[in-house]
């Protein structure tokens, strides 16, 4: 996202915050890597202008009476399994952009419903900014990057490529001619289930930009999963469009 958004800036500020109203596990939020240390190293290194690192108390500095809900686009998915989970995410995304102004502000896809819901609030509300996606970083064997791997055992890391396997599963569905959702998700799901540590949350094909589910395949599509390895909750999508290959 930095080198990104380095291509079309004039000031590039990375904003480092741990939400605590988006976790709905205080377990959860008290393990959430926090190495500040070496996220400003990192940024000194790519030639990012600001660090923006608030403190809790700085972003909520009395209880919070006004909160944004982004009805529709963040109740289905991730929203199911987190209630609440985008409400905070959008506020706080909300303050962000009121706090340091930007004119471009950009979202990792890995996270698409995150994506969708801010800028499904941008627009909404008329915000001057302009939401941009940047493709998922993955590692060699597919997994999509995060900050949540660090928290996988070897044995757990070892099966988590299994999750952007069955995402190409399903994929490969469309791209041969599969147009119901039910058979594409069998396909990927499959995958999934033949490794019994690994309980699936859920495994969707949604409209990209509502994030709903769609009663047939036709033009582009995200198909997005969630599953848990041990503690570990990973999520994970790709764009798919009838037509276009791989």
């Amino acid at each position: 996202m930095i080198e990104e958004a380095k291509r079309n800036r004039d000031w590039l500020v990375v904003s480092i915050f741990v939400n605590p109203p988006q976790f709905n596990e205080q377990k959860d939020l008290l393990n959430y890597p926090r190495p500040l240390e070496a996220d400003e190293a990192f940024c000194e290194t790519h030639g990012v202008d600001l660090l923006f690192t608030p403190t809790v108390e700085e972003m909520y500095p009395q209880a919070n009476c006004s909160w944004i809900e982004v009805s529709s686009v963040g109740k289905y998915l991730c929203g199911q399994h987190r209630p609440g989970h985008f409400r905070a995410v959008a506020t706080v995304v909300m303050k962000l952009f009121q706090i340091v102004q930007p004119n471009r502000a950009y979202f990792g896809e890995k996270d698409a419903q995150q994506l969708a819901v801010v800028r499904r609030m941008s627009a909404d509300l008329n915000i001057p900014v302009a939401v941009i996606g940047v493709p998922t970083v993955r590692e060699p064997d597919g997994l999509a990057i995060s900050s949540r791997n660090v928290h996988l055992t070897g044995a757990d890391r070892a099966i988590a490529p299994r999750l952007h396997l069955a995402l190409q599963c399903a994929a490969e569905q469309i791209r041969e001619g599969q147009r119901s959702p039910g058979l594409i998700r069998r396909a990927g799901m499959a995958v999934l289930e033949a490794e019994p540590r690994i309980e699936i949350d859920y495994f969707e094909i949604v409209d990209p930009d509502e994030m709903q589910p769609l009663a047939a395949v036709h033009g582009s599509v995200r198909i997005a999963a969630a599953i848990r390895i041990g503690s570990v909750r990973l999520i994970d999508n790709i764009l798919v469009t009838v037509g276009q290959p791989g």
